[in-house]
């Protein structure tokens, strides 16, 4: 991974209460990337979903995946930048759906994504109904730079956490750092508790 796109700065108005402590609005939607942007051919994609020891439990393929039943979820997003964007509505797959069915006693998982980004999170703050692999935004397939054809969603932690160009899920019995965690990031990033890096409640 090479260079780390700039940062952005703005003011968060009076009128702005749905946002976390330090945090300013925006009605773009500013991209950020650790790397180059990976381009997927369709044919090419698949997520997977993984043990411990890296033994394959589920795999989907592009059509297969897109024939698992979908939701419309519009939630707000809130960038460790400082930026936030209210509102936003995806189109994607429950993680309950591609959970479904799969015995493990992990509680917690490594996103894996197309580029070698990784990101961890607790299990279950993938359970119930709290995030989704997303394959489009506003009504539109999601772009490249947005981490498309799919990224992770998971809107309630830094936007860090929702894994751009999203291939796969290793379950672990034990946390461990991904790529910004490693780099000093928070191991959570709750942003209404502002855990932006590893010194942060």
């Amino acid at each position: 991974m090479s260079v780390i796109s700039r940062g952005f700065s703005g003011r968060r108005t009076a009128e702005n209460a749905n946002l976390p402590p330090g945090q300013y609005l925006t009605t773009d939607f500013p991209v950020l990337s650790a790397g180059p942007t990976p381009h997927i051919p369709l044919d090419r994609w698949e997520f997977t979903i993984r043990d411990e020891n890296n033994a394959l439990l589920r795999r989907w393929d592009w059509k297969s995946f897109r024939e698992l039943p979908t939701e419309t979820p519009t939630v707000d997003l809130h960038c460790v930048t400082r930026w936030s964007k209210l509102g936003t509505t995806w189109e994607g797959v429950s993680l309950d759906t591609l959970l479904a069915g799969t015995q493990t006693d992990a509680s917690y998982v490594m996103a894996h994504s197309y580029g070698d980004y990784t990101t961890n999170l607790p299990l279950d703050d993938l359970k119930n109904g709290k995030a989704w692999i997303a394959f489009r935004f506003d009504g539109k397939d999601l772009e490249p730079e947005h981490g498309g054809p799919a990224r992770l969603l998971v809107p309630h932690l830094y936007l860090w956490k929702s894994a751009k160009w999203i291939r796969g899920l290793q379950l672990m019995r034990q946390d461990k750092p991904g790529f910004w965690e490693g780099l000093g990031y928070h191991i959570y990033g709750d942003p209404w508790r502002e855990q932006r890096y590893s010194g942060d409640k």
